[in-house]
């Protein structure tokens, strides 16, 4: 039987009163481009595999026209968009991959095993293209915590990510947890993996040279997330819905790891030609892929693919996204050795097809041809649409629904104690620390962890060298909710100054853009602006993006989530030994200010404890000085003038300084001259600021330096004692202004084993999980 031959998509009945092709999610508009493209109706197993790599998942054909706006060259760039991660050159022969992707909506169905495949489809990435995993960050971002469904969510999300990660041997260094509101019926689990590699062993997943085989290694394929990530994440979550919640991965951190070894073996004995992991929609992606960047097509026989389900239907085998699977081209020659190290490693390998010349992707079975589609209509000629982009007419302030917007009791009004506002932010649940979570990572294996989760950016070794990568990720949603491109440049500013305090320079972007509906013009105007937020950004700053990945409809009956662009930056720092850290190090030590505050409380942790005048907005961000402060700190850094440095950001300078404080053990005595208000120069999030140290015989060269590259600096106390003393001056702190905050007098003191306490006990008391609570 040929393919003219095979059953058209079936017409509705009254049986079935929905088409196929929209029960799989694609459009009438879309099932049309499907006919131009084929010149012919598809059948059902070729709607099935439309309908996964035409979902925003795997098409991004919505966000596609965007992405192309963002700078994607750059220095020591070796692989960009369009490869399954990207890839630097860091010097010596040697280059790091890194990428960030999502898996939302599998964990809100089920927040273990939803979360666990996040971890190993976003490592199969990065030892895809030759390099082994060295680290994992995860960001995450739930609904209140006093919830029990947000608790529940965390306490699964968490196992889900440690369990995997600590069973696979990959350290889980940083990352974050988030609160609010929005996201309670949609959290957001994004995911980034890094990984070390040879240059030399920079591996393609692409599929050259007819004749060669296709090769499935790994866990045989079975039913498990059928329809999971490529179309759960391509469609808003609705309770009367349970189309839209397919079954979730199942993930193996066992056979992972021997998937990793595997694969490295055979990349460094040079026995593939391409090899791609298989995530979402499966084997039917992973083929097409591999077929179109190499220009050639595949032929597929599903008697052939190993299964660990009977009586699967063809199109189960080609869409199921079980995992730990890869497909590795392979010249036929070389087959005997692949398949010994298969065997090796205790993988079942087979030979599921051939690479053609004639640039489709054919699934055969029994000797029929079941489907025939030309590569490129799965991928690079996918559909792409041109959504429509429009402000809402009224945009809400931030912070989200639920938070407080006219004055509490705990607000820093005249005659309040400014430090009782600090322990709370401190004890708030955006700020506290978050070890009750990370201490359940294991943060240390491969023993090449230099600084792990808990303060700022994470710092890893690289073996045999002086050198070592630093990671950050970073999203300002709040502020995006208000200005979507300064949300997005803002998020991009943080992980790179987190990265750059510590000396080393960014080498490059990853993101992870969670949005909502692309079909209503309001919520693609978030994601447009974010997009050229990020593109800015990034230019202004030197950086190129990488790639990452798309998450869209991130709604639920609640409502919509925050825009969130989530940031990930690696950066190289060239000798460990100069490596600068946050806490506070020396009694006697100078502390200086760098940069100035700038009106703005929108979008901070004090709006959302304390509430925000109707009238506000978020803090400007000034992007040649953002680049200038971490040029300055870059090269103080490597003159090895400063003790420590720490970014101001989330509960604004006096946060940050508790932070310095409580992570040395010491205590501070500092001066702070009120420009503003007190609420906004102590609390307010501006950006561009650090809070530095230094011994006072190199305050002038840090002064000088500063003045080089135009940046305020200013001493403002010292290290010593035990208690955190910040004395408040100038006319804003005894002026005569009526507004909220714009006369609190007095100076914060207070014991740092205070501060330290409020900050350890914030998140267990907020889950529910201390005795406190």
């Amino acid at each position: 039987m040929t393919v003219g031959e095979l059953e058209p998509q079936a017409a509705p009945t009254a049986a079935t009163a929905v088409p196929l092709h929209r029960a799989l999610g694609l459009t009438d508009d879309e099932l049309d481009a499907i006919r131009d493209r084929l010149g012919r109706d598809p059948n059902e197993l070729e709607l099935a595999m439309f309908g996964v790599m035409w979902s925003e998942h795997c098409s991004y054909k919505s966000s596609k026209p965007l992405l192309k706006t963002l700078p994607t060259r750059g220095e020591g760039v070796v692989a960009g968009p369009g490869e399954t991660a990207g890839v630097i050159s860091i010097g010596d022969g040697l280059a790091v991959a890194f990428k960030i992707e999502s898996h939302n909506h599998p964990s809100a169905v089920e927040p273990n095993q939803g979360a666990a495949p996040g971890v190993g489809g976003i490592l199969r990435d990065i030892f895809t293209m030759g390099a082994r995993p060295v680290a994992v960050l995860d960001a995450r971002r739930f609904g209140d915590p006093a919830e029990p469904r947000t608790r529940h969510l965390v306490d699964g999300v968490v196992r889900g990510v440690g369990g995997y990660g600590n069973c696979v041997g990959v350290p889980t260094v940083g990352g974050e947890l988030v609160f609010d509101s929005s996201y309670g019926g949609n959290p957001l689990v994004n995911v980034m993996a890094i990984g070390l590699l040879e240059q030399r062993f920079l591996t393609r997943a692409a599929a050259p040279g007819p004749g060669n085989l296709a090769v499935l290694f790994g866990s045989a394929t079975g039913r498990a997330g059928i329809g999971g990530a490529s179309v759960l994440a391509s469609a808003t979550f609705a309770d009367d819905d349970p189309s839209k919640r397919p079954s979730v991965q199942v993930g193996d951190p066992f056979a992972e790891k021997l998937l990793i070894e595997a694969s490295l073996e055979l990349i460094e004995r040079g026995l593939v030609e391409g090899l791609q992991d298989l995530g979402a929609a499966g084997i039917t992606c992973a083929t097409s892929e591999t077929a179109d960047r190499a220009g050639t097509g595949i032929e597929i026989d599903l008697e052939a693919v190993p299964r660990r389900e009977p009586d699967m239907e063809p199109f189960e085998v080609m869409v199921s996204e079980s995992q730990e699977r890869m497909l590795a081209i392979v010249r036929p020659e070389r087959y005997a050795d692949v398949a010994a190290v298969c065997e090796r490693w205790g993988l079942p390998c087979a030979v599921i097809g051939r690479v053609t010349a004639d640039g489709d992707v054919t699934v055969r079975e029994g000797g029929r041809e079941l489907a025939r589609i030309p590569a490129a209509a799965l991928t690079s000629d996918a559909i792409v649409h041109h959504r429509l982009a429009a402000p809402p007419e009224r945009r809400r302030l931030a912070p989200a629904p639920g938070a407080p917007v006219v004055a509490s009791d705990q607000l820093p009004e005249r005659g309040m104690d400014p430090g009782a506002v600090l322990l709370a932010l401190l004890g708030s649940p955006n700020l506290a620390s978050r070890r009750a979570v990370y201490e359940q990572y294991d943060s240390t294996v491969q023993a090449s962890t230099v600084a792990g989760p808990g303060r700022g950016a994470a710092v890893i070794r690289v073996r045999g060298t002086s050198k070592a990568l630093v990671a950050a990720t970073d999203a300002n949603a709040p502020v995006g909710a208000v200005d979507p491109w300064l949300g997005a440049a803002l998020s991009v500013a943080e992980a790179t100054r987190n990265v750059a305090i510590t000396g080393a320079r960014p080498l490059g972007v990853t993101n992870c853009l969670n949005f909502g509906d692309p079909t209503r013009p309001e919520a693609f105007w978030l994601l447009s602006e974010a997009v050229r937020g990020l593109g800015d950004a990034c230019r202004a700053l030197g950086l190129p993006v990488t790639g990452g990945n798309v998450s869209l409809y991130n709604e639920s009956p609640l409502g919509a989530i925050l825009p969130t662009p989530e940031i990930g930056v690696v950066g190289l720092l060239d000798d460990v030994a100069t490596l600068v850290g946050p806490a506070f190090r020396a009694e006697g030590d100078a502390i200086l200010l760098v940069g100035e505050a700038a009106p703005g409380l929108a979008g901070s942790e004090y709006a959302r404890v304390a509430g925000l005048a109707p009238e506000d907005g978020p803090p400007a961000l000034d992007l040649e000085r953002e680049r200038a402060l971490q040029a300055f700190v870059r090269e103080a850094a490597r003159r090895r003038l400063l003790a420590s440095a720490q970014d101001v950001s989330g509960g604004g300078f006096a946060v940050a300084l508790a932070e310095a404080a409580i992570w040395g053990g010491r205590g501070v005595h500092v001066r702070l001259a009120v420009v503003s208000s007190p609420a906004v120069d102590l609390f307010g999030e501006s950006p561009s600021r650090l809070v530095i140290s230094a011994r006072p015989h190199d305050v002038p060269h840090l002064s000088a330096l500063a003045a080089e590259h135009e940046i305020p600096i200013e001493v403002i106390g010292t290290v010593g004692g035990d208690r955190l003393l910040v004395d408040l001056a100038g006319a804003g702190a005894t002026g005569a202004a009526e507004e909220r905050g714009s006369r609190v007098a007095d100076s914060i003191d207070v014991p740092v084993a205070d501060l330290r306490h409020a900050w350890e006990q914030g998140l267990p008391r907020a889950l529910g999980w201390s005795q406190e609570a």
